[in-house]
């Protein structure tokens, strides 16, 4: 059976992403590999072994195309609430706080936050589906 371990993501600015991702999720450096022409981050905290894997590519000075073929990354939350509270006081770039109902019952409970690049994390109320 495979196991799932890291998702990856090209940003811009290293440091830039490193704090939004430290700020938003808690995630700190797990490991920094430096490579000729590029750079891999690796971010993670104790909630899970999946992992963030940031590229810096030496000399890029253009933002990435994200395109129309990546969704988004997602984390649950025990409170989506307090969480959406807790990103608009940082000042980070968040949607509206969504409650999807399905067959008459709830769903989810989520909101988006866009990180520095662009990318769209949902942030998800934990709970059926999304442990």
């Amino acid at each position: 059976m495979a196991k799932m371990i890291h998702s990856m993501i090209r940003v811009l600015e290293e440091q830039r992403s490193v704090d939004f991702y430290q700020k938003a999720f808690g995630l700190t450096v797990a490991e920094r590999v430096p490579f000729d022409g590029f750079t891999l981050i690796y971010l993670s905290n104790p909630e899970t072994d999946f992992e963030l894997e940031l590229t810096v590519n030496a000399g890029r000075e253009e933002p990435y195309n994200i395109g129309d073929g990546y969704g988004h990354l997602a984390v649950s939350v025990d409170d989506v609430e307090a969480e959406y509270r807790r990103f608009t006081d940082l000042g980070l770039t968040v949607g509206k706080l969504v409650e999807m109902p399905r067959d008459g019952k709830p769903f989810a409970r989520f909101f988006f936050a866009t990180d520095p690049d662009g990318y769209k994390i949902e942030v998800l109320q934990r709970g059926g589906r999304f442990k």
